[in-house]
């Protein structure tokens, strides 16, 4: 009994110690991991067509038409621009080999 009641003294001893180092160190403050929600701002109306009617069964009709990611040579000439960057050096392959 002796024993048993050395342990839970030691028990609550630690206990209370833990408690009273948890109560004297400072307040940490938690970082937000995340920027604050803000009013998305409305877009400016763009002069647009409306899309072409859909016809059952068929295909969809897209108006106006979609442009390449990449215009030809000729086009670049004229003076299209790439919608997408060049990709850099490290992610460019071989062209593939038609069979």
């Amino acid at each position: 009994m002796l024993i048993a009641s050395t342990l839970v003294v030691a028990g609550v001893a630690i206990a209370v110690l833990s408690l009273h180092a948890i109560n004297a160190a400072p307040p940490q403050e938690i970082a937000q991991a995340t920027q604050p929600l803000q009013g998305t701002p409305m877009p400016e109306p763009q002069k647009t067509t409306a899309p072409a009617e859909s016809k059952p069964g068929g295909e969809r009709p897209t108006t106006p038409a979609p442009q390449p990611a990449r215009p030809d040579d000729e086009a670049q000439k004229a003076g299209a621009k790439p919608a997408l960057p060049p990709a850099p050096a490290e992610k460019t392959a071989p062209p593939l080999e038609k069979k």
